[in-house]
This record gives C-alpha cells, structure tokens and sequence, in this order.
C-alpha cells in the first residue's frame, strides 16, 4: 500500500514539554517506532507538523536586536521542515537500516485571496495563561485564542492549493524511498503577476496539506496521527463517545472544535470523498493496528472497515 502518515505536533512536543532539542528528538524516536512497521511493509509518506517550533523561532527573531524585521514566516517554516525533516531522516534510517530516506523542504502553493488571511485560526508557538497571552497580544500585535485550557498565539491558515514538489516526492516512492515532506502543511507561497512564486506570512494546516498530498500521489491510505485514541462525538460533555468507523458525512453531520480535531476530520473526509480509498484518526503510537483497523477512527465510503490492501 502507499500510506501517507501525518504526524501531529505531540510527535515531537507534547503539551507542557520544554521544547528543548533532546526533548523533541527523543519524541522523534517514540514516533519513528510506532512508524517503522508500516514503513517496512508499505510505501511511506511523513508529514508532520511545526505549530510549537515555528512559534519559538518566530519569538526568537522577534528578540533578535540585531535584526531590522523579524524572519517572516515562511521562512521560519522552512527552518522548522530542515530542523524536524534532519531529526525524521536520521531516525528513519537508523530504525530501518538499509533503506533510502529523503527529507524535503516544500512549498504549498495557497490563493492570495484566500479569507483566512483576515481571520487567523492556525495555532503556533508555546501555550500560555489567559492573562499572560492577552499582555503577549497587546504588546507584541498578536491574535491569541483558547485552546482547550490553555491560550495560544494565531495566525492565517489558507488552504492548500498544491504541493508544488509533489512529482518529485512521486519520484522518491516509485524508486522505494520514504519521504518525509510538507512539514508544517509546507512553506505557504502565491504566484505573483508575473508567474513567479513567493512566500506569504501564514501557515498551512498539515493535515488538509497531507489530504490534498495523499490524494496527489493515488495513496491507499491517510493516517492522521495524533494523541487521542479515537474521535469523539461530544468531546468534553458527560455522553461522550468514540467513534469507531464513520462515513464521511457522518463525520460533518458532528461538530468538531475548529481549531484542534476539526481540519483532521475535514482532511479525511475530503480525502474519502475525493478517492474513495480509507482516511483514520487515531494514536500515533498505534499506527500500524490503524492501518490494520484494529484502532482509530476509520473513514471510509460505507461506513465498513476494509481489509488492509483492498480499495
């Protein structure tokens, strides 16, 4: 099967982690783990996100004196792809000796007229008390909106267009390497009057980038890898439940929070809809018995789990 597996940002920060290197790659480590059995069965694709590292560069060149501007942040993206793609890659191979990995920086080309320009939702940086992010917003011309019990930074989040690279991450699968691409959703640019690509202050969410990607690249399978076990129909409230397998329209049927499960359930419905293949939900340390359907929130047409390698 060809599987694109997108990691979500307890990967590599858990909430309340410092978000120190060691910490971040020994998180890698636990991930690559719970990888490396669908990576020596099946075609891989790994995207991943950037939302707590991409906000601590951002703050980091906010402080930077001896900077005229802070970077902005499609470049601060492109840091974060290079930093997790170096930390992904080496695992990999030292988890699957033998086999060719290759981490690439992308670009994920968004419409400059795209609303969520003026209506910031993506959340990046570290978590913050109320009162503390509300003096961070004054202060530093943040948006800041609760997520869950904390408070955090936000910023636009256009949606995905294209992956500009993806033949050439066709290319890496067909020659049996694994690919570890779109991190972050990929570096957010616009074509210019002129044809020419340039960056846009934004960030794409990784999981409708993984979606569109998968769906490029004819993938059997979507995995949305993240640190809850399964989708939950009325999260927070005393009647809730897991949701087991789901069509994708009974997914949209359910209201999901916007700014946390709502792009994965939107990614995997779109992903169903568009090819017809299976979309799950699930624990990243369970990834290879998701494939298997024996865990996660599986998505497919009917509603009805379908055997591993069938259509």
């Amino acid at each position: 099967m060809r599987v694109v597996a997108a990691l979500g940002g307890n990967a590599m920060l858990k909430r309340g982690d410092k978000p120190d290197a060691a910490v971040q790659l020994g998180n890698i480590h636990a991930a690559v783990e719970a990888l490396a059995p669908v990576a020596a069965e099946h075609e891989l694709v790994v995207t991943h996100g950037n939302g707590p590292q991409v906000g601590l560069l951002a703050l980091q060149s906010a402080a930077d004196k001896s900077l005229t501007t802070p970077y902005p942040f499609d470049v601060l993206g492109a840091e974060t792809q290079g930093m997790i793609g170096y930390w992904l890659l080496q695992s990999l191979q030292n988890a699957l000796p033998g086999r060719q990995v290759c981490a690439l920086i992308n670009q994920t080309l968004v419409s400059a007229a795209d609303p969520a320009f003026a209506a910031p939702t993506k959340f990046v940086g570290p978590v913050y008390a109320e009162a503390e992010a509300r003096q961070l917003a004054v202060a530093r011309g943040w948006v800041v909106k609760p997520d869950g019990p904390y408070w955090r930074r936000v910023v636009p989040s256009p949606r995905p267009q294209r992956v500009v690279e993806t033949r050439l991450i066709r290319q890496l699968l067909e020659s049996g390497a694994i690919a570890v691409c779109a991190g972050g959703g990929g570096v957010p640019v616009i074509r210019d009057e002129g044809g020419h690509l340039v960056g846009v202050e934004a960030v794409v969410d990784k999981d409708l980038t993984a979606s569109l990607l998968a769906e490029s690249l004819d993938a059997d399978a979507l995995l949305l890898l993240t640190d809850v076990n399964r989708v939950m129909r009325g999260f927070g409230t005393p009647h809730a439940e897991e949701i087991v397998h789901a069509t994708p329209a009974a997914l949209r049927a359910e209201d999901f929070a916007a700014g946390s499960m709502g792009p994965k359930v939107d990614a995997a419905c779109r992903f169903v809809e568009t090819t017809g293949c299976t979309a799950a939900i699930g624990s990243l340390h369970q990834a290879a018995d998701i494939l298997a359907g024996r865990a996660g929130t599986i998505v497919t047409p009917t509603g009805r789990y379908a055997a591993e390698g069938e259509a």
